[in-house]
């Protein structure tokens, strides 16, 4: 048995007080020696009169008090008379209940289990058990059994009790016999089980430095693992190359093995300007649907609408506008073409002529839905447009499968119900979502996505927009002229500047835009702490509660997100004898902090203040923590004009928000943005970055650092190279009607 720390409890199972059947979440009595004991951890199928020896540590719940947190565990069968009758009394063995048990045991003694397991005709000496269900028994409790072993036997080399149940689900009793087969299927998908953590495992089974099983899953490991690096493939000879140094083995072993693997359909592969690409099937699949999918929307298009450019008019005499030469273009490729890409950066009219589209839309009798990646760019876009926005995952109606995999309940059985799809943001959807939104959108689905090709990538796998505008397969209307309102805005005016590669003015004495020169770390993350707590207060009327948010680069150095959100809790939040205050995965959370969700999460519940019910939080919205219930183990956050609920496991999708990163960001606005800039990090320090957080800001931005950072990142156009097939899949199809010049400038 192996922990985590030293600390051994053993004893026996006194009686079960909780299980989670789904999760063997357990709670139970344990009697020692001297006292009696609360265990909670996963231990699957523990019943009472067992003896366990536990490995883990002493917690205290803020409700339940002194706990002892089970890690790992064995178990032995109970032995003695009162034990076994304990064990089977419990209904751990279906068929078997107190008085069946008292019968065995009365029967068979201490020899109980033994006859159950080896000799289970016998149990038809009983009275009232006959040959069928006497199989039955023996039968559920072999199933208990093999689970047992298989807990313990996995445990031994490392696992967790949770991760051997799940080896046990997916797998059942021919667990060990496939693990030992090839314990590389412990990496596989749905199992969470590293390639580094199983390739030790390996060791125990005799397996080879260069046999094939241990290099075909490296050679998965180092695709899954890039594509966290925004890469949907990688070049072969990149592939065996890296792979080579990780599994240190010869390339000449990697290549014969990346080969079978291709004939063998694990992976595929393409060729991408002659040089060959190794994809995994499931984002090969995604990128060559999506390539089909938006062909097909091109090849039949919905009908165009009639007497566009009255409707047109008639919307700008009723608006009192004129719509810009761009602008106009846009909106007629939307309702002509049925699909369209506009882009555009701050005050070139996109909310302008999206509103339009909508409008006429809405006009013609179409049912619009809008969507954005995030909570936070749903919220905004909403407020935009004055419609009703989702995020992307809740338009698709997630879900969650046995294998904690999102599947979606809108496809190509179920699609939307929508006659139009507008989704916002679009650079921040990546590969696979971006498949997953067209498959739900139904024959004759008109698609309008909007972005800032500017902007950072997605976070995650592949490169839509940018592989979307680049094969000039669609049509895409580029917003390039700045209005004259807009350009009285210092933030935009920059904000064009460094898009261009050219350095913003820093000099201003007044408007929206500000730079104060501070030449150590040190020095920019005290001025940041006053701009917080006084100078923006004073002179804006902005508060971190209300307006004011910290955008840094990183998460870590003397100005990342970390440190500085400590700083700010501690200047503007501090501890008070009054104020209540809790520690979650060792960050302190205080009633009135600033947090931020961090992973969309659709269980947690929300009440509003109109009284009306929901469901879901998602990733990056903010808002402020308003009770900590440590009666209830609950947390209680206000986000705008709800108040959402959470336990404290759930309490772990929170953060700190005081600061936030650039990524973060993404997606929302804020009305004053404080950027701390000096000396970052090489892989930080580049062009897009700094447009990104500079656009994050509505009313007024602040730059602290240094002249040097700033010059590097406008002069920093190197784009993080992302491999990627979607654009290529693009390029492939035949030329259309639609391949014409609509990338109006």
């Amino acid at each position: 048995m192996e922990g985590n720390n030293d600390v051994i409890l053993k004893g026996s199972v006194v009686r079960v007080v909780y299980r989670n059947e789904e999760s063997s979440w357990t709670v139970l009595e344990l009697e020692t020696e001297n006292e009696l004991h609360k265990v909670v951890g996963v231990l699957p199928l523990v019943a009472a009169g067992e003896m366990l020896s536990l490995s883990g540590r002493w917690v205290e719940h803020p409700n339940f008090g002194v706990q002892f947190k089970a890690e790992y565990f064995e178990r032995h069968l109970p032995v003695g008379g009162d034990a076994i009758l304990r064990y089977l009394s419990s209904g751990i063995i279906k068929g078997v209940r107190e008085a069946t048990a008292a019968r065995i045991v009365e029967k068979f003694g201490d020899k109980a289990l033994e006859i159950i397991e080896n000799q289970p005709h016998r149990l038809t000496e009983i009275k009232g058990i006959s040959p069928a269900r006497a199989k039955k028994i023996a039968e559920e409790y072999a199933k208990q059994f093999g689970l047992r072993e298989v807990i313990i036997t996995l445990g031994s080399y490392g696992l967790t009790p949770n991760e051997g149940l799940r080896c046990w689900k997916k797998w059942g009793s021919a667990t060990l016999e496939k693990i030992k087969s090839n314990p590389y299927l412990l990496c596989s998908s749905g199992l969470h089980i590293g390639f580094e953590r199983t390739d030790k495992i390996s060791q125990n089974f005799g397996i080879a430095p260069d046999d094939p099983l241990r290099l075909e899953a490296g050679l998965i490991y180092v695709l899954r693992h890039n594509m966290s690096n925004g890469h949907t493939c990688l070049p072969a000879d990149k592939l065996i190359s890296v792979s080579s140094v990780l599994l240190e083995v010869g390339p000449d072993k990697l290549e014969k093995v990346l080969d079978d693997m291709f004939f063998s359909f694990k992976v595929r592969e393409e060729f991408l300007d002659n040089r060959r690409f190794i994809f995994l099937n499931r984002v090969y699949n995604a990128e060559r649907y999506s390539a089909e999918k938006i062909f097909a929307m091109l090849e039949f298009p919905p009908e165009s609408v009639k007497n566009l450019e009255e409707r047109i008019n008639s919307i700008e005499k009723r608006l009192g506008i004129s719509y810009a030469k761009q602008q106009r273009a846009a909106i007629r490729q939307a309702l002509e073409k049925g699909i369209l890409i506009l882009t555009g950066g701050p005050g070139t009219g996109k909310t302008t002529t999206l509103r339009a589209i909508i409008t006429l839309l809405e006009e013609i009798g179409h049912t619009v839905a809008i969507a954005a990646p995030t909570g936070r760019a749903a919220k905004r876009i909403s407020e935009l447009t004055g419609r009703e926005a989702k995020t992307i995952h809740r338009l698709l109606e997630v879900k969650w499968d046995d294998e904690e995999t999102q599947v979606f309940d809108r496809n190509e059985n179920n699609p939307l119900d929508a006659d139009a799809v507008i989704v916002d943001e679009l650079s921040m959807v990546d590969s696979m979502l971006f498949e997953s939104l067209l498959r739900a959108l139904k024959t004759g689905c008109r698609l309008i996505m909007v972005g800032d090709s500017d902007q950072l990538p997605a976070v995650g796998a592949g490169s839509v927009l940018h592989d979307l505008i680049e094969s000039g397969k669609l049509p895409v209307v580029q917003l390039t002229e700045v209005f004259r309102q807009a350009m009285m805005s210092n933030i935009v005016s920059n904000a064009h500047r460094i898009v261009a590669g050219r350095m913003p003015v820093l000099n201003y004495r007044e408007g929206d835009f500000f730079f104060i020169q501070k030449d150590s770390v040190q020095d920019v993350a005290q001025t940041v702490l006053e701009l917080c707590l006084s100078r923006i207060p004073a002179r804006y009327g902005f508060t971190v509660g209300d307006g004011i948010q910290v955008i840094c680069p990183s998460r870590k150095g003397e100005i990342g997100t970390r440190e500085m959100n400590i700083r700010l809790q501690q200047l503007i939040n501090p501890h008070t004898d009054t104020r209540r205050e809790i520690v979650i995965e060792g960050t302190v959370f205080r009633v009135d902090d600033r947090v931020m969700h961090i992973k969309n999460n659709y269980d947690i519940s929300w009440k509003k203040d109109n009284g009306e019910l929901g469901q879901g939080v998602f990733n990056g919205d903010i808002g402020i923590l308003r009770e900590i219930n440590k009666r209830a183990s609950t947390l209680s956050v206000r986000y705008d004009d709800r108040v959402a609920v959470y336990t404290l496991e759930d309490a772990q999708e929170l953060e700190l928000a005081y600061a936030v990163t650039v990524h973060k960001s993404q997606g929302s606005e804020f009305d004053a943005v404080i950027l701390p800039l000096l000396n970052n990090p090489p892989l930080l320090c580049y062009r897009n970055l700094l447009y990104t957080a500079v656009t994050r800001a509505k009313s007024l931005l602040i730059i602290v650092g240094g002249v040097g950072t700033i010059e590097k990142m406008v002069a920093n156009d190197k784009k993080a190279k992302r491999y990627t097939g979607l654009k290529h899949f693009l390029s492939q199809g035949e030329k259309s009607a639609f391949e014409l010049s609509c990338d109006i400038h």
